[in-house]
């Protein structure tokens, strides 16, 4: 019979998989990385066969065969019925005597804080907001895009940007200066270049996120239509957050909101100060804070969660990510 460890750890993201085996007393045995996991465009079945590998690495690093419990955070993940889904898939693999199935923004969620509580909005690609309580009760959204009410990933940024610069060029907007800072990102003289060179993929579309930073910077050079899209996305995320306090009646407490992702992580003046002034009017109780702790800790200490382990396994497993 093989040796058995506490947590199976799992961050599993659209571009990279990190998991960790962890033993109960919180010590770290081993980590593996692993390829993206993208279920929607593959399937569930070749998603957690890109998870095997890493997971097969990591146990054969650490000696073990099995787990206490599986803790896995993945991208995908945003339904319940995905997750029951995504969770049955991962029972079948027989890692582990248990298995919890969250969606990944809980993973930044749990590694921001001290305990199972707080708020985290994570802005990077795309756009989420979750909630956690030490009772477990959650606050979340779909996050499903447009359809489900959502606005101001990195790549919606891009769009909102684009749809400005062209209005600029032809005359159906106001002026701003994206009509010349997006096209010359690209070394192309105007926005009609760009919107042909787009639509003909000469420009590859997955290289249109290249231009939320582009926006930014517009910002900061003063531009008043790509400071209203900056400001837009500050609101946007205060929104989600101050609603994701009230679901779970934390309003009147001080309660950390993390914020993740790399829009909200890259140090952007004006957005972090327009998330500060907005959060201190709407929950002025709510304590911002960048989170940039690796997501697998999160899923970890969820782990450790369920196992009921004690401050000091919590704290020798954040010292190991730390150093």
């Amino acid at each position: 019979m093989g040796l058995t460890a506490g947590v199976l750890a799992i961050d599993a993201g659209n571009s990279k998989t990190d998991v960790a085996v962890v033993a109960a007393d919180g010590e770290v045995l081993a980590t593996a990385r692993g390829g993206g996991f993208r279920p929607p465009a593959v399937g569930v079945g070749p998603a957690v066969d890109t998870l095997a590998d890493a997971v097969t690495r990591a146990y054969a690093a650490a000696g073990v065969t099995s787990v206490t419990h599986v803790s896995a955070c993945l991208a995908g993940a945003d339904l319940p019925v995905e997750e029951e889904r995504l969770a049955a898939a991962l029972r079948e693999r027989a890692w582990g005597a248990t298995v919890e199935v969250r969606n990944d923004t809980f993973a930044i969620l749990r590694a921001g804080v001290d305990g199972p509580r707080g708020v985290a909005v994570v802005c990077g690609a795309g756009i989420n907001c979750v909630g956690l309580r030490p009772d477990g009760r959650t606050a979340r959204f779909p996050a499903l895009g447009r359809i489900s009410g959502d606005w101001g990933g990195g790549w919606a940024l891009a769009e909102e940007a684009l749809w400005h610069a062209a209005r600029a060029e032809d005359g159906r907007g106001p002026a701003t200066a994206l009509a010349h800072t997006l096209p010359a990102h690209f070394g192309l003289p105007t926005m009609y270049a760009l919107i042909e060179s787009l639509h003909l993929e000469r420009v590859p579309a997955s290289r249109r996120h290249e231009l939320t930073p582009v926006l930014f910077a517009t910002a900061s050079g003063g531009d008043a239509v790509a400071r209203a899209v900056v400001d837009r996305l500050a609101a946007e995320v205060v929104g989600m957050a101050a609603v994701a306090l009230a679901r779970l009646d934390l309003l009147a407490e001080e309660t950390p909101v993390l914020l993740g992702g790399g829009v909200l992580t890259a140090g952007h003046r004006r957005l972090d100060d327009g998330i500060g002034e907005l959060l201190a009017a709407r929950a002025p109780k709510a304590v911002p804070r960048v989170v940039r702790q690796r997501p697998v800790l999160g899923a970890a200490l969820l782990g450790l969660d369920r196992l009921e382990a004690g401050p000091a396994a919590q704290a020798r497993l954040r010292a190991h990510f730390e150093d």
